[in-house]
């Protein structure tokens, strides 16, 4: 959560470090706050309570801070309500040490009673004033150099952290540390920055560093420095950034959310292109051989939110198509499951950011108990990417948008790949069977967009449920599988009650829950499955109930018994959770808007979830 930067060069940093947390805003807005330092003057900190913009009025925009180093932070409260004293930046109390933290220390209870004793005083609720006056404490107690009070914090802290320290000291440079959470490091001519995401330092550098675990970096003018844990200088290779700067900025649209679910046929078409080349599907460069997949006896997929439903489609197609045990776990429950696994097993993570802090935790359970690993992600060199065994990269761009949309259609466009490789592999399909799928994945771009046509109904729709209190979504299968990210969708923007149910489950409790105009949404794309929805669905009208379908062109007869419907294109029945999730997102996007509601930042979330 949480979003930080920095900035060390000859330009004037306020601005700099602003414009960077604008673009982090989605990890954090509770309050925010900057420091800045100019040569060997008095650091200046200043801080505000709310959105970025309360700050950047505050500051003129930056104007009022001069000088050329400096930290920002754009808060997503863990400890202690939002508050001025609870924003970042924090000071030692003699403005030695002054840094800007994303993570949560687990025991910082015990330091500060520590520190309490060694004469420290504590004006905030944070765990990060601790971590800041724990480094101030074993600066001066060794007086050694900065890079050797980091190294005595860290060893101390548990949990998880990336920190931005500036030391009176040390003008014109920034330290940083980290430990399971995010944070990267640019550099160009003008100077040196670092970020908790790409799209805050895009705009200046596309020549990025990945700090790894338990690693420190120094940010000069003209350099960047970093050691391990010892304090001994190691080296790193730099990363070239491929997304386009334009991709992190609206467009035109008015909401990011907006700007990103128009951007999924391409994104979704990019991901395919990647892996699929001559009629064919070619996971080489993952190391997936086709000895590998023929030998793995059962699937295992953590993920979290969006992803943890990706997850749920994924183990529909591939049982279906390549006739492997799939079992689906919640990131957050893997690892205190005690899950027993087949050492034959492969497990797979799925993560847009790569950073998940469950994901990452599953992930190194697999790898603990020697299973092989393949990570689902869209951040190159993310944590979750670099530990994973294998990495299928999903080419979706940067997304800002709170809610994710294109980041969970190519990770939905990923599990099908992965499907129809394990299929072929394995002898499920023929090669007419194989090349008929690899068709259908090829045509959803086009179809998708298509989808996106009937907005403008799915709009005037939107317009009805403002009020409502209650949806609930249905479905039979991969219809389960989407009506739990079309009802996600709705909940976390529009802040209505919202509910997924396989339909087959209403007469065993649900059901009781359906009185009078309460929306229920069928989702009916699967074939073999649409005469026993549409009779769940008729059980609720007749208990008044005001119904939406989702169905596929054709299904017609739909009408005799939804108030509304919205088709999507014909498509094979495992690939239409790829076509039926943009109508849903547009619901909830619509709806949303017309509440009048910020729709890239719901309230109580950020992006990503870099904490348990």
């Amino acid at each position: 959560m949480c979003g930080i930067v920095g900035y060390t060069g000859i330009h004037q940093a306020a601005p700099i470090l602003l414009d960077g947390l604008t673009k982090l805003e989605y990890r954090g807005y509770d309050s925010a706050g900057l420091a800045v330092r100019n040569g060997e003057a008095q650091v200046e900190v200043v801080k505000a309570k709310g959105r970025l913009k309360t700050l950047a009025k505050k500051t003129n925009g930056g104007e009022t801070l001069s000088g050329t180093c400096g930290i920002g932070h754009t808060r997503w409260a863990t400890h202690g309500e939002p508050s001025e004293d609870n924003a970042h930046p924090h000071c030692s109390d003699d403005y030695n040490v002054v840094a800007v933290h994303n993570g949560i220390i687990e025991n910082y209870q015990e330091l500060k009673l520590k520190l309490t004793k060694k004469g420290y005083k504590f004006y905030s609720q944070t765990d990060t004033e601790v971590a800041v006056k724990l480094v101030d404490y074993y600066y001066k107690k060794y007086l050694g150099t900065p890079v050797d009070a980091i190294n005595h914090a860290m060893v101390r802290i548990r949990g998880s952290y990336a920190l931005a320290v500036m030391f009176r000291d040390y003008p014109g440079q920034v330290y940083v540390a980290r430990k399971d959470s995010p944070m990267i490091l640019g550099i160009n001519e003008d100077g040196a920055y670092l970020a908790s995401d790409v799209p805050a330092i895009l705009k200046y550098t596309r020549t990025v560093y990945y700090i790894g675990n338990l690693e420190i970096g120094r940010l000069e003018r003209d350099r960047l420095t970093f050691y391990n844990l010892d304090g001994d200088e190691i080296q790193k290779e730099p990363t070239q950034i491929r997304w386009d700067a334009e991709a992190a900025e609206k467009a035109g649209y008015e909401h990011f959310m907006m700007k990103e679910i128009h951007e999924q046929p391409k994104a979704v078409a990019d991901t395919l292109n990647s892996v699929i080349r001559d009629g064919s599907i070619d996971l080489g460069g993952m190391g997936l051989t086709s000895e590998l997949l023929r030998g793995v006896r059962q699937i295992y997929i953590a993920g979290c939110g969006s992803a943890y439903h990706a997850g749920v489609a994924a183990q529909y197609v591939i049982e279906d198509l390549a006739k492997i045990p799939v079992r689906v776990e919640l990131a957050s429950e893997f690892r205190y499951r005690n899950v027993l696994l087949d050492p034959q097993g492969l497990v797979i993570v799925i993560s847009q950011s790569g950073e998940t802090a469950d994901s990452l935790a599953a992930l190194r359970e697999a790898k603990g108990q020697g299973l092989k690993t393949l990570a689902i992600v869209n951040v190159l060199g993310s944590s979750i990417a670099r530990e994973a065994d294998s990495v299928f990269y999903t080419l979706a761009g940067p997304e800002i948008a709170v809610a994710t949309t294109k980041g969970y259609t190519t990770q939905l466009a990923a599990c099908y790949v992965l499907a129809v490789a394990f299929a072929m592999a394995r002898g499920q399909l023929t090669p007419e069977q194989y090349g008929a799928l690899i068709g259908e994945l090829t045509a959803l771009p086009e179809k998708m967009n298509k989808v996106l046509e009937d907005r403008e109904r799915l709009q005037w729709f939107a317009s009805k449920l403002v009020t409502a209190r209650d949806v609930f979504f249905i479905g039979r299968g991969l219809d389960y599988a989407i009506s739990l990210e079309g009802s996600l969708k709705m909940k976390e923007i529009s802040y209505i009650h919202s509910e997924a149910y396989a339909a087959g489950e209403l007469k065993h409790g649900t059901i009781s829950l359906i009185e009078d105009g309460i929306l229920v949404a069928g989702v009916l794309t699967q074939p073999s499955l649409y005469e026993k929805t549409v009779s769940n669905l008729v059980e609720c009208k007749s208990r008044g109930a005001y119904l939406m379908a989702l169905t596929s062109y054709g299904n017609y007869n739909i009408e005799d018994t939804a108030d509304f419907v919205t088709y999507i294109p014909r498509t094979d029945p495992h690939f239409a959770p790829s076509l039926a999730v943009i109508p849903l997102q547009l619901l909830g996007y619509y709806v949303s808007v017309g509440k009048g509601l910020d729709v890239d930042k719901p309230r109580n979330l950020a992006k990503s979830v870099t904490v348990e």
